[in-house]
């Protein structure tokens, strides 16, 4: 069975052309062993299988969901363009156990108990220890379960290559008959697991099936295939009220998408505030997010609101979370369990939290936890719902959209009914930039173009062209300058001496004093890191060995005074270098 299983599992995957495909073909045989397994069992008639689901979650961060439907054997997908209708998302406390014991697992929704399939782990002491130490499914992540009447849940990882775990199949049954009690899992561990580890590279490497483009708007005005991948998960995380956390690069957009997301939730009428910890020095961050009242401190002369507060019924995005300090995460902790906040100063009971929280980082927060700058119970209670925004050098397809959506806003700006636009020329010229700084930095150099395009235009034009030549000025405000070669250097320094021997009217310059040059190196050095290690930056280490390298430094600044007295210069820099030196006529150090 399980040998036929596998051969026409990977004839179906060598022909799939999208992820859907190779999901639906590893979840198939999965459900049907399933299935069976639960017909020959002690609660059959009692129970029966719902669906199953396969999580992609390259670098901690969801990228790809499929759902197949066990009583229909139908993937629980939508017209082109439409997204899954369902928040049908595994628990974080499933990903988390995944991940730190790489092996299947099940979880006992009603009774809150995570059983990892692992040797030597009983299931009575993993009811007390929970998932890795941790505890059981959150109360959110229970309700969504038997919201979908999901009371047994099974997960086996999504093994790659080399050991990597990058995602996850789930299956979920309904059987409050086995509430509490050993399910129909443990039997198939063996082959799920073999099955999931074929599957796992085709899984990882389709694409998703290409669905209709998504309607640009303020948030988001433009769309590219990179996006457009992520565009249904994101659409189910913005209609959930859990919190979301966007990782991505300084600039890509984390801010923007935050905002998107808002507009697509239930709470879009709502206030949308944003709390950006980089402006924030942290003996103010409690009393930014929960306000204080009059008196609180030196300085507080009247109520006031805090971030959570003017958020209420809407959204709150805090940026730069690895910046919250260790006291002020324990506080944000406690508001996102327990729903409730106390303003400073304030002596009534605990106002109420209806605030949906979205977080973005552009830190590896994982690191932070290991390095004890970041609480763990925090980490694992802000990714619930990880989105990681590609940086721009992922999503360049989107940059002529930016490119023409930043001039025509900054032209509109100027003239209300104006056109701005780039020629084609322009546009490739930014498409093979590389843009580290991401939409913020493109967004500096389409104002610098757009501003050069109009130098010299009188008064405001209706329309404006940006072309290649203003693009190229634009980037070279920000282009560092070549580093010259030393040799060229050391030419220029040369055909300055030969200019200054052939101006001279009196006696010529004497050659020898061109051995100057190797004192102005070394009293540089010795300027720069000091006298042992200059004589060791070139090589002379055995000098410093003999104790003779403050005879030879002496020497050679001798050179460069000559020098200097020749060119009419006075004193060269190096003097006071070689003022607390031996003179020649000392004996050599021992």
């Amino acid at each position: 069975m399980v040998s036929d299983a596998i051969q026409l599992l990977l004839t179906t995957l060598l022909q799939a052309q999208y992820f859907e495909e190779a999901a639906t073909a590893a979840l198939r045989p999965m459900l049907q062993m399933a299935g069976e397994a639960l017909g020959a069992s002690r609660f059959a008639g009692r129970g029966s299988l719902l669906r199953g689901m396969v999580h992609l979650r390259p670098e901690d961060s969801n990228l790809r969901l499929a759902v197949l439907d066990a009583q229909t054997g139908q993937a629980e997908a939508r017209a082109e363009g439409e997204e899954l209708g369902l928040p049908l998302l595994a628990s974080a406390t499933a990903w988390k156990a995944v991940q730190a014991h790489r092996c299947p697992l099940s979880i006992d929704v009603i009774s809150g108990v995570v059983q990892p399939h692992a040797p030597g782990v009983s299931l009575e002491l993993f009811r007390h220890s929970g998932a890795g130490g941790s505890e059981g499914p959150s109360a959110e992540s229970r309700q969504r379960f038997l919201g979908r009447q999901a009371t047994h849940v099974y997960v086996v990882p999504l093994r790659m290559p080399g050991g990597l775990i990058e995602g996850m199949i789930s299956l979920e049954a309904d059987c409050r008959a086995a509430m509490g009690q050993e399910f129909i899992w443990r039997g198939l561990d063996g082959q799920f697991q073999v099955l999931a580890d074929v599957a796992g590279p085709y899984l990882a490497r389709l694409r998703a099936r290409p669905v209709g483009a998504p309607q640009p708007d303020e948030f988001l005005p433009v769309v590219g295939e990179a996006m457009t991948q992520l565009m249904p998960v994101m659409r189910v995380f913005a209609a959930l009220d859990e919190t979301l956390l966007i990782s991505g690069p300084t600039g890509a957009g984390k801010s923007r998408l935050a905002r998107w997301c808002h507009a697509q939730s239930e709470r879009r009428a709502r206030p949308f505030e944003v709390v950006d910890l980089n402006t924030v020095p942290e003996d103010l961050q409690m009393a930014e997010l929960f306000g204080w009242k009059k008196g609180a401190f030196t300085g507080a002369m009247r109520d006031t609101q805090g971030a959570v507060t003017r958020a209420e019924g809407g959204t709150l995005f805090i940026d730069e979370i690895d910046k919250l300090s260790l006291r002020m995460q324990a506080g944000l902790l406690h508001v996102l369990e327990e729903r409730t906040y106390r303003s400073l100063g304030e002596d009534a009971k605990e106002k109420r939290a209806d605030v949906r929280f979205m977080v973005g980082t552009n830190a590896d927060l994982k690191a932070a936890v290991r390095e004890g700058r970041f609480r763990e119970d925090l980490y694992y209670r802000l990714n619930v719902l990880p989105l990681r925004l590609p940086p721009l050098s992922e999503r360049k397809d989107e940059i002529p959209g930016w490119a023409r959506h930043m001039a025509q806003r900054r032209h509109r700006q100027r003239v209300a009914n104006g056109e701005a636009r780039l020629t084609a020329a322009a546009e490739q010229r930014l498409v093979a930039g590389e843009w580290p700084g991401n939409l913020r930095e493109l967004d500096n150099v389409v104002r610098r173009a757009y501003a050069l395009a109009m130098v010299g235009a009188e008064g405001a034009l209706a329309d404006v062209v940006i072309d290649e030549g203003h693009v190229g000025r634009a980037l070279g405000y920000d282009a560092a300058p070549e580093a010259q070669p030393v040799t060229d250097l050391l030419r220029s320094a040369a055909k300055a001496l030969v200019q200054e021997a052939r101006r001279r009217t009196g006696p010529p310059l004497d050659l020898d004093i061109t051995d100057a040059f190797r004192g102005i190196v070394l009293g540089t050095a010795v300027a720069e890191v000091g006298l042992a290690e200059a004589f060791k930056l070139f090589n002379r280490e055995r000098l410093v060995t003999a104790r003779n390298h403050s005879r030879r430094l002496r020497l050679e600044l001798e050179k460069v005074e000559a020098l200097y007295a020749a060119l009419g210069q006075g004193k060269s820099p190096f003097a006071d270098v070689m003022k607390d030196e031996p003179s020649k006529d000392d004996p050599p150090e021992e």
